[in-house]
């Protein structure tokens, strides 16, 4: 029987996505492990692995294709001696199938509050990983995968041809996050003005619609909910800068260089902001903290998610482990994460999750600012410009390079003082810089 090749699940919350692109034509041999399309969601481009060998028999799905269910076929595999004529009739009965698909709104299809283990595509029924002589049948993405989300392959079932361990079985025995569903009596979410009266205050002519593209979609409904289901409240302290700055411009001067006699790497400010965050959660280890309804979910490692201006919105690739790092490998691991979000090349593992965040607008001029927390962290830190500012010091006024920073918190986790002591944690790591050289 030919085999099909199912649109994947390429996070847990995913239900569709766009088909952009095959890189395999009918008639096409492919081999376990081929990529042979790539898959858009809101936020990253993907790619697809062949699970099974054989002939591109026929593509279903044409690439360009939005809101393709998760688990649709988008192709079929022939294996040696079938013929293309026996899937005929098999591509007829997906066509209208597809078409009976149930439309989701953008909360439903990838919301941060949606339960994540309604998600993921099921295993095959009966499907058994291969262990023979100790070895574990994968793919070389799900092996990847598995590594990065520090999983014993060995323990993982297999839905692949033969019991083989695929990508989205990796996801798939992720552990689900705790969900929470809104308590008995709380009042539903408000509602915004409809479109229809919007529009009566606008001449017609005056105006051109631009329908929303799926990210800018995502980013509304996530800032709604963050900013109806979590009691923010804002903490601000100025930072003074001189230490760093010079710190940073030695560390700079004497970077290792390549062959071509350029600097293996630059720090940058925002380097050693991450660097300060991630260890002042750690002096300060009360508020490396997430809220759930059952209980505190308190994060032994400080992972820093870094807000990155791209085309249409905005990625937050996370920093693991930040603490553990050292300048160097911070700023190396931020050019490539914030390089690949510019172009949708990241992996959902790359973006989600996290601590905290950083959103940092200094570069833009901005002096001050309060950013709105990204569920499910608790904290949230705006950087804005350093400046030259004139300070007292032993009641002399001196000019002082200074660096505003707001800490927004969730107030169910974090209260006002352990947002103080964390924001007195991060000041000291800026302006004493040698101590996160330690």
């Amino acid at each position: 029987m030919p085999t099909n090749i199912l649109m994947p699940a390429l996070s847990p919350t995913m239900e569709k996505g766009k088909l952009a692109k095959w890189l395999k034509k009918e008639g096409d041999q492919v081999r376990s492990g081929d990529v042979i399309a790539e898959i858009e969601t809101d936020k990253a481009t993907m790619e697809v692995e062949a699970v099974d060998e054989g002939k591109l028999g026929k593509i279903i799905v044409p690439e360009g294709t939005d809101d393709v269910a998760v688990n649709t076929p988008i192709a079929v595999i022939l294996s040696e001696g079938e013929e293309a004529s026996e899937i005929k009739l098999q591509a007829q009965a997906i066509a209208p199938a597809m078409a009976k698909q149930p439309a989701t709104s953008p909360q439903d299809r990838s919301g941060p509050a949606a339960d994540n283990r309604t998600a993921s595509p099921a295993p095959a029924a009966g499907s058994i990983s291969q262990k023979g002589n100790g070895r574990v049948f994968s793919s070389p993405l799900a092996r990847r995968l598995a590594k990065q989300h520090n999983l014993d392959i060995a323990l993982v079932k297999g839905s692949g041809p033969h019991g083989r361990i695929i990508a989205r079985d990796i996801e798939a025995s992720k552990p689900a996050p705790m969900t929470a569903a809104r308590p008995q009596g709380a009042p539903a979410a408000a509602t915004g003005m409809p479109d229809e009266m919007i529009l009566k205050f606008y001449e017609p002519g005056t105006f051109e619609i631009v329908p929303h593209d799926g990210m800018r979609k995502i980013i509304a409904s996530r800032l709604v909910l963050a900013k109806q289901t979590i009691p923010h409240f804002y903490l601000t302290i100025s930072c003074a800068l001189d230490a760093l700055l010079g710190v940073r411009e030695k560390l700079n001067a004497h970077a290792p260089q390549d062959k071509q006699k350029a600097p293996l790497w630059k720090l940058s400010v925002n380097d050693f902001v991450i660097k300060s965050m991630a260890l002042a959660l750690q002096r300060v280890p009360d508020a490396n903290v997430t809220w759930t309804e059952a209980g505190m979910l308190k994060h032994k490692a400080s992972d820093v998610g870094v807000a990155v201006a791209i085309e249409g919105g905005l990625l937050t690739p996370v920093i693991r482990k930040a603490e553990t790092k050292t300048l160097a490998q911070i700023s190396a691991e931020m050019k490539d994460l914030a390089a690949r979000a510019r172009k949708r090349r990241l992996a959902p593992h790359e973006y989600q999750g996290g601590t905290t965040a950083i959103s940092n607008l200094g570069m833009y001029g901005i002096q001050e600012f309060s950013a709105v927390i990204n569920p499910p962290h608790a904290t949230i830190l705006a950087v804005g410009a350093g400046e030259k500012r004139a300070v007292v010091e032993n009641d002399t006024v001196v000019v002082r390079t200074m660096m505003s920073v707001t800490l927004s918190c969730d107030h169910r986790a974090v209260d006002g003082a352990l947002g103080s002591e964390l924001l007195r944690a991060f000041k000291s790591y800026i302006e004493d810089p040698a101590l996160m050289l330690a």
